[in-house]
């Protein structure tokens, strides 16, 4: 990463349509060389996708809740993270570490609903118990982008 992957990264996380020919006049270099650095942060694994951003609020889904999971010994990991992956309202998952063995982030329609989600969740019987907490608000949304211009010292 150099000044300009981070200016670029910058644009099209601020315009993410505005093109290739259109981000190389702003940013005063070939269209080519745009390309190029598009294509070679997306094969390095810098850029993760070109999809839209989607918000659980709008399509219904308001409340979140994080969920800390106690796996039963010798269930394994990747067989609970296979059972979350068929359930559409966990939309995260990661191992941890401390008071539990998995974190998975969900979203509801309703608190009622959240408890019909978390039933699903439960009903995995690799997953002895469950702690969960409602998120009141968002205060941080996820973003990367600034550890991008971390990276290159702006």
């Amino acid at each position: 990463m150099d000044d300009l992957d981070s200016r670029l990264l910058d644009l099209f996380a601020v315009e993410p349509r505005i093109g290739v020919l259109e981000a190389s006049r702003r940013l005063g270099v070939a269209r080519g060389t745009v390309q190029a650095r598009l294509d070679r942060l997306a094969t390095t694994g810098v850029i993760t996708g070109w999809g839209p951003e989607l918000s659980p609020e709008a399509l219904g889904f308001p409340v979140t809740a994080f969920l800390t999971l106690e796996i039963r010994q010798g269930a394994g990991h990747d067989s609970i993270a296979a059972h979350l992956e068929t359930i559409p309202e966990v939309i995260e998952a990661c191992t941890i570490t401390g008071a539990g063995d998995m974190w998975a982030r969900v979203v509801a329609r309703s608190n009622a609903d959240l408890q019909r989600v978390i039933d699903q969740v439960l009903a995995e019987p690799g997953i002895e118990r469950s702690t969960t907490v409602i998120a009141l608000a968002t205060q941080i949304p996820h973003r990367v982008l600034p550890l991008a211009r971390v990276a290159v010292g702006r």
